[in-house]
């Protein structure tokens, strides 16, 4: 049973809401979290669409970059050889998205000012306007608002965690959600609705919520395309396999973001389903919960099983 359906006492109410785990706060909309790597297929489609890489650019992965005294590491260790966009997707090669976020050398990368144009662009940093109370905008960190609050310039370091979704920047599962189903549908942001329509008890007038853009053609359908191929080779042969068990076919992203100095690493996953002609996107959040490909994944795949045999997929 559920306790609020038959109506709750006061007592039991005041129990969940001073519960320490918080159950009555619905993270999926009014939690930001930092991303961790579910944010990479927003700054890939970035890189693409400003013509920083083109989808037979490399990079070598040997384990991370050095920049001074500080190192920024692949979460493999030794790296992953010679990388281009899709297997960085695929495989989550931080060292690629230092190289397209950052720069290095003589390579130019996106810059904060880029990343932070085309997170906007992806529905990141403001409310998406879900018909639901107290949905949170997340936060897009810039070097204006470092000086002002931390009284420090903005770091290369400062890019290189950015474009892995560590750092200040935080996000709502909706958001990752959202970014998901653009990449999906090929390159159109929409307002999420959970409301279907609205039926008139008197007049059995009937308002139908129609599907509303928030913003389209900012990344080109090919590039889209190749992000799309991207997280379909992370099913393939990358850090999605779990989801090739499936009797249809997918594509999606891990992510395991740090957080805490002493805490678990936030466990993240989000996903479309088919590939060729989406209908569904699952994105899961496990706080605290590890590593997305072992902890977050699994419960999508279960969430997908139970879909397919719901569809007859």
């Amino acid at each position: 049973g559920n306790d609020f359906s038959g109506g709750i006492s006061k007592d039991k109410y005041n129990e969940y809401l001073n519960n320490s785990n918080r159950p009555l706060f619905n993270r999926a909309i009014s939690g930001s979290f930092p991303s961790g790597s579910v944010i990479k297929p927003a700054i890939a489609s970035g890189a693409l669409q400003e013509q920083i890489i083109t989808v037979n650019t490399t990079f070598l992965s040997t384990g991370g970059l050095r920049v001074a005294e500080w190192f920024f590491p692949d979460w493999q260790v030794g790296g992953h050889g010679i990388t281009n966009v899709r297997k960085s997707l695929a495989l989550s090669v931080n060292t690629f998205y230092y190289y397209i976020g950052g720069g290095y050398g003589n390579f130019i990368g996106l810059g904060v000012d880029k990343i932070n144009e085309y997170l906007k662009d992806f529905g990141f940093g403001k409310v998406l306007g879900i018909d639901l109370p107290a949905e949170s905008s997340g936060f897009l960190p810039t070097s204006q608002w470092k000086q002002r609050v931390k009284k420090e310039p903005w770091y290369i370091g400062d890019t290189y965690n950015y474009s892995i979704g560590q750092g200040d920047f935080l996000t709502t599962p909706l958001q990752i959600a959202d970014m998901t189903a653009t990449v999906a549908n090929g390159g159109t942001l929409y307002i999420p609705h959970i409301v279907k329509q609205i039926v008139n008890p008197e007049t059995e007038e009937v308002t139908t919520v129609k599907p509303e853009v928030l913003n389209q053609n900012f990344v080109d359908q090919a590039n889209i395309n190749t992000i799309r191929l991207g997280m379909k080779d992370c099913v393939a042969y990358g850090s999605c396999v779990t989801l090739k068990s499936l009797s249809f076919s997918s594509a999606g992203k891990t992510g395991t973001a740090q957080w805490s100095q002493t805490k678990d690493t936030h466990a993240w996953f989000t996903s479309f389903a088919p590939f060729e002609n989406p209908e569904i996107v699952v994105t899961v959040l496990v706080e605290e919960g590890g590593e997305g490909g072992i902890v977050a994944e699994p419960i999508a795949t279960e969430f997908y099983k139970w879909w397919g045999d719901y569809t007859n997929k």
